[in-house]
């Protein structure tokens, strides 16, 4: 087959039989397509069932988010971060605060540092559980998306014991946290991590050896190491192409440098690493929690710099400053000092970080999210092209994006 003529989509094919001329099928697959995991739009040149190009299309779901932070106080501002990835809305609020957290040269206490790592791993677990069970449920497979939804429910009811909600919590505060966990929350965590690793081992038995799952993953969606740093891919994607980068590990945040764990990795680049690295990363987290639980102690769960938290309600009964301190707060909010901050952390899709930039007012100058299901769709180009049609739809999946993270 000869190359593409510019600015034409048709090929000359010589044969045996005589020259003749074909032209590329284009597809649309559109944002109302269910396994496009949200309202992602992909152009698609076929040349019979092999992929020749392929165009993702974007902003059906853009909310403008970085640009009304700019115009809400620090604290409001954690309306809108858990709404862009709201299957790990966790992550997005922790890399927030932590960033304005260090703008403010904060003193965050070590109990509010443990309950966001437990509530953020508890979360990965519950976005790794939905990238299974649709991811699987593309392929035609129905059983596991129960399985999977079954254990998910637990642990939202577990941060509905916490926040109140099943869904954009807003519960950690610049320096620390809304309140304190509730009593039995501990214990109720400690059952879910006795229980779950039987359920993984239910997973696997249902499909890590499934000669439909194996067929339709294994070698399908190579991309190796170059390639994939190339177009920024971060996060399980990454490292199932060899990459070791977790930033758990290789930019500590939220005293994550406290807790052991393995980063997990694999050479072979295809959807089947993808799939397989964040069934055992769900191992990992595990291990996390697990040790923070052992390390959480009884303390503050604020920073008690009266710039930053509210002061304790008992106190607005007896205190004019306490009142004043609240009003102040709540209507005007805190100013960080003048600068810029930058703090990447590891979401369940990838690099995840928030660049914050102060003018002294009490409303954020600049915010740009550097968010990883945007910039891990370019990679759906070299894995796609040359492959099959039907592959794309497990490629996709193999990135678990997240619309709402793309388009923000």
């Amino acid at each position: 087959m000869t190359a593409k003529p510019a600015g034409s989509n048709a090929v000359a094919v010589a044969t045996e039989h005589g020259a003749f001329e074909t032209k590329h099928m284009r597809i649309n697959v559109g944002p109302q397509h269910p396994s496009t995991h949200g309202v992602l739009r992909l152009v698609v040149d076929l040349d019979g069932e092999r992929i020749v190009h392929i165009a993702p299309q974007i902003g059906y779901l853009h909310t403008g988010f970085e640009k009304t932070m700019e115009h809400r106080t620090y604290q409001q501002c954690i309306t809108y971060t858990n709404r862009m990835d709201y299957v790990h809305s966790f992550a997005h609020d922790l890399a927030y605060v932590e960033g304005v957290e260090r703008l403010m040269d904060s003193q965050v206490p070590i109990r509010a540092h443990r309950v966001r790592v437990i509530l953020n791993e508890l979360n990965r677990i519950a976005s790794h559980l939905v990238f299974l069970g649709t991811g699987i449920l593309d392929m035609g497979a129905l059983t596991l998306f129960f399985y999977t939804m079954r254990e998910r429910e637990q642990i939202l009811d577990l941060f509905e014991m916490v926040t109140g909600v099943r869904m954009n919590y807003g519960y950690f505060r610049v320096g620390g946290l809304y309140r304190d966990i509730p009593e039995g929350f501990e214990e109720r965590v400690r059952a879910f991590l006795a229980s779950f690793p039987a359920m993984m081992d239910q997973y696997a038995a249902l499909f890590m050896k499934n000669d439909i799952f194996l067929s339709r993953t294994k070698g399908v969606g190579i991309i190796d190491a170059e390639t994939a740093l190339a177009h920024g891919l971060t996060g399980p994607s990454l490292r199932a192409s060899g990459v070791p980068l977790d930033f758990r590990k290789a930019q500590p945040y939220a005293h994550y440098q406290d807790y052991a764990f393995d980063v997990i990795t694999s050479e072979t680049g295809d959807a089947y690493a993808r799939f397989e690295g964040r069934f055992r990363e769900m191992r990992e987290s595990l291990r996390i929690v697990e040790q923070a639980l052992d390390l959480l102690e009884p303390g503050p769960v604020q920073d008690p710099d009266r710039r930053i938290s509210l002061p304790p309600r008992q106190e607005l009964e007896t205190s004019m400053e306490a009142v004043i301190f609240h009003f102040k707060l709540v209507t005007e909010g805190f100013h960080p000092p003048s600068g810029a901050v930058y703090v990447p952390t590891e979401s369940a899709r990838g690099e995840l970080g928030y660049y914050l930039v102060s003018d002294g007012g009490s409303m954020p100058y600049r915010v740009k999210v550097r968010v990883p299901s945007l910039v891990n769709l370019q990679s759906l180009q070299p894995m796609c092209v040359g492959g099959l049609f039907a592959d794309m739809v497990v490629n996709i999946a193999s990135l678990d994006p997240v619309l709402g993270d793309v388009d923000k």
